[in-house]
């Protein structure tokens, strides 16, 4: 998949790969370089920590995008196709 930079160094993520992985505008993105190679992925959901009467549990600090039986499938797929 191709796309360019304008003027002012700004990149369009093509709509197909934005909406996959559900990117919306004021998504933080990391961007490393490294080899000759940019790669920008996601941040990280930031987490925090809630008691519960079963004992700490891992939330996240904002909700994020629901969970669905088609997104876990095409994680998935698209793991395995990765690591061929």
């Amino acid at each position: 998949m191709r796309t360019t930079i304008d003027g002012v160094g700004r990149l369009v993520v093509p709509k197909a790969v934005r909406d996959r992985l559900q990117l919306k505008a004021g998504t933080e993105l990391e961007i490393e370089e490294h080899d000759g190679i940019i790669e920008i992925r996601p941040v990280a959901a930031k987490i925090r920590v809630v008691q519960t009467p079963e004992g700490p549990v891992a939330a996240p600090a904002k909700p994020g995008p629901v969970l669905t039986d088609d997104l876990v499938r095409e994680t998935l797929e698209n793991l395995r196709f990765e690591r061929s």
